[in-house]
């Protein structure tokens, strides 16, 4: 079974939940795990002024994903950047790429899960992740989120991200600060499970 995961990372919190969501994914026997990243939109010039460039480096050998490569999964699970309470523009328009998918059936059945980064502790986490559940929903995906197994979900013991819609994590609004274990072990979980669920579908085929 092909387990894709598809992000966009500005500063590279959400390429580092992505990393934990492809491992957590690929100890379920069976999957082949895919990591992938959508095109980046914002000029050269820019991303170097914002010092994204520099952080952006990091993950560059990770291919860029083009929308009809969708298709060839039985999971995917996608990771966003909030921007302003929604998924940011690169993702945006990635997904609205996606009609002669939609038109085909094409994600019709396949599995589909999101998780998302944020600058502050209410900064859209939940909202991003809903909204994206949307467009899932109209290409006839099967939803999966984060259930209440995945115990790290009920730390209260220090900050963190981590939803049952999805794993997050905060980066603080100048981006310094980096997902935590907590964080990283609810994306663990989120791959294993998206993962877990998909090998019983596509062995009930």
């Amino acid at each position: 079974m092909n387990i894709y995961v598809v992000f966009y990372s500005m500063y590279g919190h959400v390429w580092r939940l992505a990393e934990a969501v492809a491992e957590g994914a690929g100890e379920v026997e069976g999957a082949e795990v895919k990591l992938w990243q959508v095109e980046e939109l914002v000029p050269d010039e820019a991303l170097e002024k914002s010092g994204a460039a520099k952080a952006r480096a990091a993950f560059a050998h990770v291919p860029v994903i083009q929308p009809d490569q969708l298709g060839e999964a039985d999971a995917i699970l996608f990771g966003t950047p909030t921007r302003f309470g929604s998924k940011c523009a690169q993702m945006q328009q990635f997904l609205d790429r996606t009609t002669q998918l939609w038109l085909q059936g094409g994600l019709v059945g396949k599995v589909g899960s999101v998780f998302v980064s944020t600058a502050s502790q209410h900064g859209g986490q939940e909202t991003t992740i809903t909204n994206f559940h949307t467009t899932l929903l109209h290409h006839g995906m099967l939803v999966v989120g984060v259930p209440y197994a995945c115990r790290e979900l009920l730390a209260m013991d220090a900050i963190s991200g981590g939803t049952p819609y999805g794993a997050t994590t905060l980066a603080g609004a100048d981006g310094s600060r980096l997902p935590t274990e907590n964080e990283l072990a609810i994306a663990r979980f989120q791959g294993r499970h998206v993962a877990q669920i998909t090998k019983k579908l596509t062995a009930s085929n």
